[in-house]
């Protein structure tokens, strides 16, 4: 809590006082309410039977129903007399404390749906006796799509704000006629608007409803007053500028009943959603809105307006500010963030830890108070102000209408706001680093060659000429050369801070060389280059990732938008809410039902983004092997069940009972078998089936080879896994999804020994468990059948002799820690021979518990000795974390010193000799 912030003397809550004769605090506060009873004493009838409870449509609806409106005249009366009773009630209700805010805007956002509504139709009826009803293509009557925008947009409408609107018709075309002559249909609706607005804006001896704003239409007061969809969509495409799309996040279609034509909305949404939320991450809006926003400080200091609540600093429209630049970075990949109220922006932010959630509180807090001082304001004459009163008894009728003694009390608690909202609006829009950086010369080749050497020893690089020759030539190469002067210019204030980073941590010249290859490659896209600059915090973590793993800094390359990532609290969060993932995962696929290129790209970047959170755990040492193998296999499972999910949809109207779920099973072999997946691991998978239906084996082959299409396709957000299915049975010439019997037969009959070695770390990871459970009964059958020992350590030995063949070193001082005689694949080989030489007599081992646990059990059963069995799982632990942090720096094949392993090297042999008896 801001320190500044006064709690003894806070505001009460408005809804927690009872309504008790508020009148008279209403008539005192509002010169605006005092006038109205004089000269409408009906109004005070109307309170004594409404001011008891909020105001709603149903009664607003009721009250224009029993109006004569037959007329213009009649129409602009009952609308106005609407109006002056919705006042009265806020009025009354909110200065009795009777009245929330929520309120409050709710009953303003209605009255101008309602009376929009109104006038819409009576308009519409009017001009279509006369012209006829505008036609669109297909001969079908059209309505104007009326666009309110700003706050009642967001259903946020204060009691005496204007209203601002967009004017939109569907089609080019003429009017059907009818009794009078036909016009175009840009007449009919140019005459329907200046029509609308008068009988909202025209001033009467009723007063208005609303002044109407239309100054956010395209081009503005040069524009004309209503344009085709096909229009708006060539002018946004075109002409359309970052503070538009700032004003269109709120834009919402006002129209309802015999207004509301339901395709047309759709279709104004398909151009209007595109314009304002971006496919990706928008970082650059931040510098677009923080001068919009400089604009508009600039223009309050002019006119000396430091007391205006809305626009001076730590006023509501900061607090609007900080919630729609997230929307535009955020909202068009995650669209529960294109939800329009501020509050309910805030809230989502905070949930997503994209704001300090006491920032959310803190912000809710003065958006509240600061609205509510902004009612108070206008009910005095009914006036759009939002300037504190300079006299001193309207500043004390402020402060007690606020729940304040005086107006000193009321100013500290004010100041505390709005020093809160400046504080988080310079959290949000700071300014980058300004300054020249103290290695720019260096950057920009400036510093002569002795003085730039020296600096760079001087940092720690252990390579400093040949750093300056690969940013000489880098910055010699067309790419950069070509590249936009915004982008050249970022990437000038980021180079740098890269070196600066770079020496920082334990590997300078190689996190060095790995950050300007990711730089160059990002170098074109100002959103990420726009993320780095305005998060310092997000390089440094950058460059420590990427200095700790060259596999960490290629998976970046590959995947930039996981950039993002490092601005996540929760990326050192080492305990994964599953359900969460899941629930998470699925409601942003709801969003994009049956976009098969959008739901695709879903599953790769939360499979990356995920990946990624794991991959910075790691590096920073909080998980072992194990752990980690244990959570990017629950990952894959995941992702794998998704993925037969949304491909069955697409299939499941082809099945005899398309309401019955899949009797279709996905079986994990290999690492993800054995709950040991890598970050680079591919999947070895099998498809079962056992749906006795007609024709359902080529539906499930179907699904099978969608399946894999849909994991293993390269998209623009990459790629899922890499996919094998060569472990089914009879291999790539075998049926891609076979019968759960064909299986059990071809397991007990024609299966190689090297497939029951397979089947030991083999288990159902997707689909329907009844079929998975099926498949287990097998696999343990299969692995407890007697088998003579000479025979089977003669088929182990032979696969073993001739995977060494393939893949062994061969060299007497480097040992590959997975192919070599002494390393993990001979502890997998003595485990598979173990269990298949002995599961018939000792069930415990045909549990898929791992080689460590599995050479444990060994031993208790007295199969092999603990003194051998011990130093073996030593070893095999050992090689298994070494094999990774090697595999995180030199690709797929990890080799080591063989002195350094030696005695792990015979721990293996050891145990291998007493298992197969041989040399």
């Amino acid at each position: 809590m801001d320190p500044t912030i006064k709690t003894t003397n806070a505001a009460p809550d408005p809804g927690a006082q009872a309504l008790d004769a508020p009148w008279p605090a209403a008539q005192a506060h509002s010169h605006y309410l005092r006038n109205l009873l004089v000269t409408r004493p009906e109004i005070g009838s109307w309170l004594g039977e409404t001011q008891a409870q909020a105001l709603g449509a149903e009664q607003m609806s009721d009250f224009l129903a029993g109006q004569p409106s037959s007329t213009d005249g009649q129409l602009k009366s009952a609308l106005r007399r609407l109006r002056q009773r919705v006042m009265s009630t806020l009025v009354v209700r909110d200065l009795g404390g009777a009245a929330s805010l929520g309120e409050v805007v709710e009953s303003m956002t209605v009255l101008a749906e309602l009376s929009t509504n109104w006038a819409l139709d009576f308009v519409h009826r009017q001009l279509s006796e006369q012209f006829g009803e505008p036609l669109d293509s297909r001969g079908q009557p059209q309505r104007l799509l009326v666009i309110g925008m700003g706050k009642l947009g967001g259903r946020e409408l204060n009691v005496s704000s204007d209203v601002d609107y967009i004017f939109i018709y569907p089609e080019e075309g003429q009017t059907a006629g009818g009794g009078g002559r036909r016009i175009d249909n840009y007449d009919f609706f140019q005459r329907l608007g200046k029509r609308l607005i008068g009988a909202l804006g025209e001033l009467t001896e009723d007063g208005r409803v609303f002044r109407v704003d239309m100054r956010l239409r395209p081009n503005g007061d040069s524009g004309p007053l209503v344009c085709s969809l096909d229009s708006l969509e060539q002018y946004l495409i075109t002409q359309g500028r970052e503070w538009e799309r700032y004003a269109w996040i709120k834009a919402r279609v006002l129209n309802q009943g015999v207004n509301l034509q339901a395709e047309w909305l759709r279709a104004l949404q398909e151009i209007s959603r595109p314009f304002v939320f971006r496919k990706y991450l928008d970082f650059g809006a931040i510098n677009a809105m923080r001068d919009l926003h400089a604009q508009i400080r600039r223009e309050v200091a002019r006119k000396e307006m430091a007391e205006h609540i809305k626009l001076g600093p730590g006023g509501i429209r900061e607090i609007e500010f900080m919630a729609q630049v997230f929307q535009l970075i955020r909202g068009g990949r995650d669209p529960a963030l294109q939800a329009r109220p501020t509050l309910t922006v805030l809230a989502l932010l905070a949930e997503r830890r994209l704001l300090p959630a006491e920032n959310e509180r803190e912000l809710a807090g003065a958006y509240d108070f600061l609205r509510r001082l902004e009612h108070r304001l206008q009910y005095v004459n009914d006036a759009q102000t939002h300037r504190l009163p300079g006299n001193g008894q309207d500043r004390l009728q402020i402060a007690r209408s606020m729940g304040f003694a005086d107006w000193p009390a009321f100013a500290g608690v004010l100041d505390g706001h709005r020093a809160i909202v400046s504080r988080c609006f310079e959290e949000v829009f700071s300014e980058p680093a300004e300054g020249a950086h103290p290695l720019l010369a260096i950057w920009e080749e400036v510093a002569a060659g002795d003085d730039a050497l020296e600096r760079l020893a001087t940092l720690g690089f252990r390579q400093p000429q040949a750093m300056l020759e690969r940013l000489r030539s880098f910055r010699q190469s067309s790419r950069y050369l070509q590249l936009p002067a915004s982008n050249r210019e970022r990437l000038d204030a980021l180079g740098p801070r890269l070196i600066d980073a770079a020496a920082a941590t334990g590997t300078p010249d190689a996190t060095w060389r790995r950050g300007l290859d990711f730089l160059e490659t990002i170098s074109r896209r100002g959103a990420y280059l726009a993320l780095l600059q305005q998060y310092p915090q997000a390089l440094s973590q950058l460059a420590d990732l990427i200095g700790s793993s060259s596999w960490a800094a290629d998976y970046l390359t590959r995947h930039p938008i996981l950039l993002d990532e490092l601005l996540d609290s929760r990326i050192f969060d080492v305990t994964t809410d599953w359900q969460g993932f899941r629930d998470e995962l699925q409601a942003r696929l709801a969003q994009h039902l049956d976009d098969t290129e959008r739901e695709m790209d879903i599953l790769r970047e939360t499979h990356h983004a995920q990946v990624f959170h794991f991959l910075a755990q790691d590096i920073a040492g909080l998980h072992t092997v194990e752990h980690l193998a244990d959570r990017l296999s629950q990952l894959a499972d995941i992702m794998v069940q998704t993925t037969m999910d949304l491909c069955w949809r697409r299939l499941r109207e082809r099945h005899p009972d398309p309401g019955q779920p899949p009797r279709f099973a996905v079986i994990a072999y290999g690492k993800l078998g054995g709950k040991e997946l890598g970050f680079a691991s591919d999947l070895d998978l099998v498809y079962l089936h056992d749906d006795p239906q007609d024709g359902t084996g080529e539906l499930y082959a179907r699904l099978g080879q969608r399946m894999s299409t849909w994991m293993s396709s390269r998209t623009s957000a990459g790629m899922l896994f890499e996919v094998d299915l060569r472990l089914r049975p009879n291999g790539e010439s075998g049926m891609l999804v076979s019968p759960i019997k064909a299986f059990r037969d071809y397991q007990l009959r024609h299966a190689w020994v090297w497939e029951h070695q397979a089947l030991t770390r083999a288990r159902f990871c997707a689909g329907d468990p009844a079929v998975g459970a099926q498949f287990e009964a097998i696999r343990i059958e299969i692995l407890r059948q007697p088998r003579d020992l000479a025979t089977l350590r003669e088929e182990v030995l032979t696969m073993r002799r001739r995977m060494f063949d393939e893949h062994g070193s061969r060299s007497e001082e480097d040992f590959d820690i997975k192919h070599d005689r002494g390393g993990l694949i001979d502890v997998e080989f003595i485990v598979q021979y173990l269990i298949l030489g002995h599961a018939h007599a000792h069930a415990r081992l045909c549990g898929n518990l791992g080689n460590i646990a599995l050479l444990g059990i060994a031993a208790e059963l007295g199969l092999i000795a603990v003194e051998l069995a011990d130093p073996a799982r030593d070893a095999y632990r050992e090689f298994r974390r070494m094999q990774h942090v090697l595999r995180l720096n030199a690709g797929r094949r990890a080799r080591v010193e063989r002195a350094s392993v030696s005695r792990r090297i015979a721990a293996v042999g050891a145990l291998w000799l007493a298992v197969f008896e041989t040399s």
